[in-house]
């Protein structure tokens, strides 16, 4: 019995039998939390960004949280969100007790730039606030300008927080022309990783942060072990207390109100197996999106894609494309439906954070003209390691149907 195409999602992970065999190692050993999986994913991790100091945890919006708890972010403080991002990223400063001031974004790429990071500095001035963080978000695997971001972050005294939960593997350029990975923290404090399946490596759920700052990779570690310190050296200022560790192998102390936000050796194994083929899901993601911009053409006008940032190489995490949906004379809504009949399964990201209704309640309504605009264009089409060149075929033949419009995309029948 056929029961209709195959269904392609927006996203997936890959996973084969030396991700298997990485994890049933863990299984069979004597660690299955905060064990060597977990000190050797965090150490292949930053040393494949080029960061000091890699902090595993368990996904990436407790990431996100751990930075702004090691940043010191708190009542009285407000963070710069750009609009175009998933809630958590905003969340997160809330978390904390911060309020948030919410930036437009370039209406063809979704990204933060310069001039957008300046209006909400001026806009949180205006409102009395105190700015302290910026967390810059690198949408669908392109990075943003990190450089005129640090520039007008440092000279405000922001810390500077970069939300790569879709940019591992991708590189910029810094103004010495060197290469850079996303990561390496080159113009920021602390970098922020999600693996959760959807993204380019998985590790089931998981994150990390990275920081090139010892003390803020100490602060991390703690927050995410429940606040607790039982390291001698950090006693030594005090007598009794040093006197207790060292008299005492038990002792411990509390001494911040942290969270048990651990990643288990389980999946930093899974993580560490993916991240062995990071260059790999990179290629493979990097021609797909290469293959859909050549199958798409023929449907300009009607559909575009945002091109790579000069002097970055981004590792795709997303293939949005920007649709004009009034001159294809459908709804998004529309031709979502009909592309799942197809077995084509597309998402949205993201619905502005501020239009959520918990945002709309606290900050009121906002001109975000950059960040409607995107919003009401973007789709999200298949992007995953596992997709071959006849599933590229497949879904622009659906989108070129579903469009209504004549072109010179191939078409071939659904398998």
């Amino acid at each position: 019995m056929n029961d209709g195409p195959s269904v392609l999602p927006y996203g997936r992970h890959s996973i084969d039998e030396d991700d298997i065999a990485a994890v049933a190692a863990v299984l069979r050993g004597d660690w299955l939390t905060t064990g060597p999986a977990t000190h050797e994913f965090e150490a292949a991790l930053a040393q494949r960004v080029g960061a000091s100091h890699a902090v595993s945890c368990a996904n990436g919006t407790a990431a996100l949280h751990l930075a702004c708890l090691a940043a010191g972010l708190g009542p009285g403080d407000a963070a710069i969100v750009p609009a175009i991002t998933f809630a958590a990223t905003a969340n997160a400063a809330r978390l904390v007790g911060a309020e948030v001031v919410f930036a437009d974004v370039n209406g063809e790429t979704g990204l933060m730039e310069a001039e957008h990071l300046e209006q909400a500095l001026r806009e949180a001035k205006r409102r009395g606030l105190s700015a302290k963080m910026v967390l810059p978000v690198h949408l669908a695997g392109q990075s943003v300008d990190m450089v005129e971001i640090a520039e007008i972050a440092r000279r405000s005294g922001l810390t500077i927080v970069e939300d790569a939960c879709h940019a591992i593997g991708t590189t910029f350029r810094d103004l010495s022309g060197k290469e850079r990975a996303v990561g390496s923290c080159a113009h920021g404090d602390m970098t922020v990783f999600s693996f959760h399946p959807v993204k380019t490596i998985a590790s089931g759920e998981g994150g990390a942060v990275t920081t090139g700052s010892a003390e803020l990779a100490e602060r991390l570690r703690r927050f995410r072990g429940h606040g607790i310190v039982r390291d001698e050296a950090l006693f030594e200022e005090r007598v009794e207390a040093f006197e207790q560790a060292m008299v005492n192998p038990w002792y411990y102390e509390m001494t911040d109100l942290g969270l048990n936000y651990r990643l288990s050796d389980l999946n930093c194994a899974l993580a560490l197996s993916q991240l062995r083929k990071l260059d790999a899901f990179v290629t493979r993601r990097r021609t797909l999106a290469e293959l859909y911009d050549r199958r798409l053409a023929g449907l300009a006008p009607f559909l575009k894609r945002a091109s790579p940032r000069r002097g970055t190489q981004p590792a795709w995490h997303l293939y949005a494309v920007l649709i004009d949906f009034d001159a294809a004379e459908v709804t998004r809504g529309q031709l979502m439906r009909a592309l799942q009949q197809e077995g084509v399964r597309t998402q949205v990201h993201y619905i502005p954070v501020p239009r959520h209704p918990y945002y709309r309640r606290r900050y009121g309504e906002m001109a975000l003209p950059g960040a409607d605009a995107y919003y009401r264009r973007t789709l999200s089409l298949p992007l995953y390691v596992g997709m071959n060149d006849g599933d590229v075929d497949r879904v622009a033949a659906a989108l070129e149907a579903a469009l209504g419009r004549n072109s010179r995309l191939p078409r071939r029948r659904a398998s």
